[in-house]
């Protein structure tokens, strides 16, 4: 099993990784370590990498899963069960592992520096607009500078192009925004999401901000895009403090 682990300066008890598509048993569009019970794959296969997950990470217990909606309800591990619909999850007992699952939409990992929090966002350009960073922020009991970020794979600005209407709505909410949008041909822009994503990490203070390197769409070996594909899998990124 292929996983990335964020390079930023988390304390040791607290443990980060984000899955590739390799690693699984799906077929397919679905090959082969799809995590998501909600696009179609077999659900013996999904349950089955689920497994291979949680063996190969050795969690003390089953991530929950969300039901991600693109908008910005952030949720206490402790407090909901498996399907809620949320798309940030934060945990602050050892052992809960907090999760979300994309395939061009940006997960977005925090902890405090002390690694008493932590928290995984599912953060597309709705969710960017309609504030889940800031949602999942106002939960950390310390000033931003202490709260570490991870921005994981996501489309890349060479790659999301999207309408006017996008970008209207993150200018007019931040002048400063028009700096990750790029015209193109047929009124459209492309969007650079970790930009806008730094963006509002730096308005809250957060201290370190790392990742932001990959482009989900332009690398089909290792990842998953729905943009690239359509009918695909779906990759898990997750967070939680080591029970040890």
């Amino acid at each position: 099993m292929n996983i990335i682990q964020p390079d930023w300066p988390a304390p040791s008890r607290v443990k980060a990784v984000m899955t590739t598509r390799a690693g699984g048993v799906s077929r397919g569009h679905y090959s082969s370590l799809n995590l998501g019970a909600h696009v179609g794959d077999d659900p013996v296969a999904v349950t089955q990498n689920r497994a291979l997950l949680q063996s190969a990470l050795k969690l003390s217990g089953e991530p929950l899963w969300l039901q991600q909606v693109h908008g910005c309800d952030v949720v206490e591990r402790e407090q909901v069960s498996a399907g809620c619909e949320a798309d940030a999850i934060c945990a602050m007992t050892p052992g809960q592992v907090c999760a979300v699952l994309t395939a061009d939409c940006l997960p977005l990992l925090l902890c405090d520096r002390l690694g008493t929090r932590v928290c995984a966002v599912h953060a597309g350009w709705r969710g960017l607009a309609g504030g889940v960073i800031e949602a999942a922020l106002r939960r950390f009991d310390c000033p931003g500078g202490e709260v570490l970020a991870w921005l994981g794979p996501a489309i890349g600005p060479e790659r999301f192009e999207v309408g006017g209407e996008v970008r209207k709505r993150f200018v007019e909410q931040n002048p400063g925004a028009e700096v990750a949008f790029r015209a193109v041909p047929g009124n459209h822009w492309l969007a650079d999401i970790y930009l806008l994503a730094r963006q509002r990490l730096a308005q809250c203070s957060v201290g370190f901000v790392g990742g932001g390197q990959y482009c989900t769409v332009s690398d089909p070996k290792r990842f998953f895009s729905y943009r690239r594909d359509g009918m695909t899998g779906r990759m898990a990124s997750l967070i939680w403090i080591d029970p040890d």
